[in-house]
């Protein structure tokens, strides 16, 4: 038997998928690198500080309330986050977001970030409220947000799952 030689034609058309197959993988690669952003606790982001500086992260934590200072000429809201966990599982065993926050805020032993944002005070600013932010850590030991979302838990208490009937 004869081994069959592969035609110069179709050489060319696997060489052409495989390029093309590569540039694809590159894309995706790079452009999830390039967007990635890292979600993390008051805690992680303190421990850190020095490799995340200057990179894109999203950091949740509770609104020390003592500590809110807003300019309404500069638009310029200082406030700290104190650490809560960022584990589901935990917050429902340790009863809940609203006690979590509570308890957070409460706690001096807590690790806190100051944070700065530039822009309009939101409603919904206020001691412990949960703040989901995203920026970027400066070297100064301060996060400089870009987008400040907040959620505060004590709205929503009386809608609790609990109080929902089957």
């Amino acid at each position: 038997m004869e081994a069959q030689v592969s035609s110069p034609g179709r050489m060319k058309f696997i060489i052409g998928g495989v390029l093309i197959l590569a540039a694809i993988v590159y894309l995706i690669v790079s452009a999830t690198s390039a967007t990635a952003q890292y979600f993390l606790t008051v805690d992680e982001l303190a421990a850190r500080a020095d490799t995340l500086q200057g990179r894109e992260v999203r950091v949740s934590g509770a609104v020390d309330g003592n500590t809110i200072q807003y300019d309404p000429e500069t638009l310029t809201l200082t406030f700290i986050v104190v650490h809560v966990p960022g584990d589901l599982k935990d917050v429902d065993e340790q009863g809940g977001l609203a006690k979590v926050l509570r308890d957070a805020v409460s706690d001096p032993t807590r690790t806190r970030i100051p944070v700065v944002y530039v822009g309009p005070k939101p409603d919904l600013l206020r001691n412990e409220a949960q703040a989901i932010m995203t920026g970027r850590m400066g070297e100064d030991g301060v996060f400089y947000a870009d987008e400040l979302l907040l959620k505060c838990p004590t709205r929503y208490e009386e809608y609790s799952p609990e109080g929902v009937e089957g």
